[in-house]
């Protein structure tokens, strides 16, 4: 008994050794699911399977397979290059995908029965969008085709040998630079088909114009349907978009929709009678939700599905028996998967869907259905990213032990079975505390108006001991929070911070309305609804009056600047990548040409006041708190120069602050883990500079 009794005992040590909270370098240990495709009969499940590079400080992701019963868990081809956008051929004898080679990335074919693996092209540009024929014969993908630019003037011939400064980079037109990819080379988007046995590419649309998004074929393989903008004025009206079909013989196009507002993502039926899509009518505001229409295969009898759901639709599939329609949905800062007939009933079919952001709690993931109606799907909880998982009738719940459990019961309305197939992560993540996510809600100040939160406390925490609380907002701010896994909230929570992230209005999820109440409102009352969020916390007891600080990136750096110049109650604040004025950063970033009337009424120069009044530079002059400003140096969203006028501001007026520029960081700061972690390192440290 007494040796039983010290076995128990080291064991118990030992698992307390290896238990400790989650570290910076962690960061570059995380693994994800993403894009899981599961074959026709439900047997299978093909995934993207992607880590981090430590030495490259790179993402890195390949393809892998897994039954449906959880066996046979194992890499898809030898390849260790990436892999990605795997499709199962219609019979699912086949997988087509496309993997970087040296000469760019290319489409490939996977024998499933055999293992033979074919390159299929030898493309000039990366492939996307692929889609068999209903027969298997032909692979439909889009890629882009490069134009040469504008040639002003004609330079002399320089000198043999001579050193002359690089041509010029000239542009004219109206979209030429992209956030994360720099300067975009002039081409347009077109649409391609390939023999799934091999052959030669062959173009299938025509025109300067963009032709792009899934591509679905009519049964008999007349026709590919996609979405685009094929109207004269097609880059100034940017919102616009339309469902055409092209006949893969002749290459004739037709419009199939006509109205003002963006219609995408055509989905043919399986009985080949009708084409499901997504869209709306236009009323040019701040947020609409994308609603759910059919139509015949020639354009007419078109009708919403009224779905009474009032949030935004996405993805779509259909289901086997053309009657009904899969599809996926935001509420309440949980991404979920229903189902509604045609006559608009809609059935809940999965919960918390995601799990592929790995910064922040922000809403991602995918799904896809066999013909018998199992579904796979990136399943995520706020302790682990996305997982492989399958849910359907037959499928036998397996679920692991120390993740998930909690959160499976009463989730869903028509859950047969709800299995997780893998667990990329439990060699690390059994191995560390993490913080808990916890739900709150309060009420708004301002109208009474529900508001939700999540607050996440420090690993191995004390109840009744008060601790600093660490405000997030998040960006959009036509985006919403959830209770989804976050590195970033996960490492502010090992450092002893109560981490507050609320969805103030404005946040999706909630409807039209309340996602709509920014219009021409921005920033307004959303800065109300976080404060009577911190207010909540204080009311709960686990923070003080002087332990609150505040950070927040994009919309959440406009948020966070707003807030220390509304009031001065934050002990410290760290305003990442911001907007501070609306009239410079409009006219300079890379979508410069999408704020007029739907964010405030005209251009800048048309309604300067407007434009200053919500500008949180014009708050500077109230600003006592110590404040760092961090952004990337290649951001064309929130450029640098907005950065620097709250640092320049700021220093001008003697407030303690200090300018952090990362280095080849776009707009996605932590799109490379260093620069994550540099994010959150650099944050704490603030932090810890001013904490009590």
């Amino acid at each position: 008994m007494r040796l039983l009794t010290l076995v128990i005992a080291c064991l118990t040590t030992f698992i307390s050794l290896s238990q400790r909270n989650f570290e910076t370098l962690d960061v570059f240990q995380l693994e994800y699911a993403s894009d899981p495709q599961i074959s026709p009969d439900g047997s299978t499940v093909i995934y993207r399977r992607t880590g981090f590079d430590i030495m490259e400080d790179k993402s890195k992701g390949n393809l892998w397979m897994v039954k449906t019963d959880g066996s046979l868990h194992q890499k898809l081809t030898v390849n260790e290059g990436n892999e990605s956008s795997a499709r199962w051929s219609p019979s699912g004898d086949r997988i087509a995908y496309t993997a970087s080679t040296e000469e760019g990335s290319e489409l490939f074919v996977r024998w499933m029965n055999t293992g033979a693996t074919a390159k299929l092209s030898q493309l000039e540009n990366s492939p996307s969008n692929l889609s068999w024929s209903p027969d298997g014969k032909w692979i439909a993908f889009s890629a882009m085709e490069y134009t040469a630019p504008p040639v002003i003037a004609k330079m002399p011939k320089k000198p043999k040998g001579a050193k002359w400064a690089d041509a010029p980079r000239i542009t004219d037109r109206f979209k030429h630079e992209a956030d994360g990819q720099g300067y975009l080379k002039p081409g347009f988007r077109h649409i391609y088909v390939i023999p799934s046995d091999g052959g030669s590419p062959r173009k299938m649309t025509s025109g300067d114009f963009n032709h792009g998004g899934n591509l679905s074929w009519s049964q008999d393989g007349r026709h590919i349907y996609f979405s685009g903008n094929r109207s004269e004025a097609w880059e100034y009206d940017f919102r616009n978009s339309e469902i055409y079909s092209v006949h893969t013989k002749s290459g004739a196009i037709t419009a199939l929709t006509d109205r003002n507002g963006p219609d995408r993502n055509p989905i043919v039926s399986p009985d080949g009678k009708k084409i499901a899509y997504l869209g709306f009518d236009d009323k040019v505001q701040t947020y609409q939700v994308t609603r759910l229409y059919v139509m015949n295969l020639d354009g007419s009898d078109k009708k919403e599905i009224i779905t009474n759901l009032d949030r935004s639709i996405d993805n779509i599939e259909w289901a086997s028996n053309s009657n009904d329609l899969y599809f996926t949905y935001d509420d309440k800062g949980n991404s979920k998967i229903g189902k509604v007939s045609l006559s608009g009933k809609v059935t809940k079919l999965a919960d918390d869907m995601g799990g592929t952001t790995l910064g922040r709690p922000y809403a991602s993931g995918s799904y896809s259905v066999s013909k018998d109606g199992t579904i796979a799907f990136t399943y995520s909880q706020p302790d682990r990213p996305a997982e492989v998982t399958v849910i359907g009738k037959g499928v036998k719940t397996k679920i692991p032990k120390r993740t998930f459990q909690n959160r499976i019961e009463g989730k869903t309305e028509s859950q047969e079975g709800l299995a997780v197939l893998t667990a990329l992560n439990s060699d690390l993540l059994d191995y560390r505390t993490l913080g808990k996510v916890e739900e709150i809600w309060y009420k708004s100040s301002v109208d009474g108006r529900d508001i939700q939160g999540w607050i996440v406390y420090p690993p191995n925490y004390e109840t009744g001991k008060q601790y600093p609380l660490l405000v997030e907002n998040h960006g959009g701010p036509i985006l919403n929070y959830g209770d989804r896994f976050s590195a970033e909230i996960q490492l502010y929570a090992s450092a002893g911070y109560v981490v507050f992230y609320p969805n103030p209005r404005g946040s999706t999820s909630y409807g039209e309305e309340f996602g709509n109440l920014l219009y021409n409102n921005y920033p307004g009352e959303d800065y109300n609804d976080v404060m009577d969020g911190v207010d909540a916390c204080l009311a709960k007891g686990i923070t003080s009056e002087d332990q609150l600080y505040v950070t927040g990136g994009s919309a959440g750096g406009i948020m966070t600047a707003w807030m220390i110049g509304k009031n001065n109650r934050f002990e410290a604040a760290v305003v990442a990548k911001p907007v501070m004025n609306w009239i410079s950063k409009t006219l300079v970033a890379d979508n410069y040409y999408g704020y007029a009337n739907s964010r405030y009424p005209g251009q800048p120069w048309e309604n300067f006041e407007t434009y200053w009044k919500f500008s949180p530079i014009s708050l500077v002059g109230n600003i006592e708190t110590p404040t760092m400003v961090m952004v990337g140096m290649n951001d064309l969203r929130t450029p640098p120069s907005e950065a620097k006028q709250m640092y320049h501001a700021l220093k001008i007026r003697k407030i303690e602050t200090v300018l952090v520029e990362i280095p080849d960081a776009s707009h996605g700061i932590a799109s490379r883990p260093s620069n994550l972690i540099t994010k959150v390192a650099h944050t704490l440290a603030w932090f810890e500079k001013y904490r009590k």
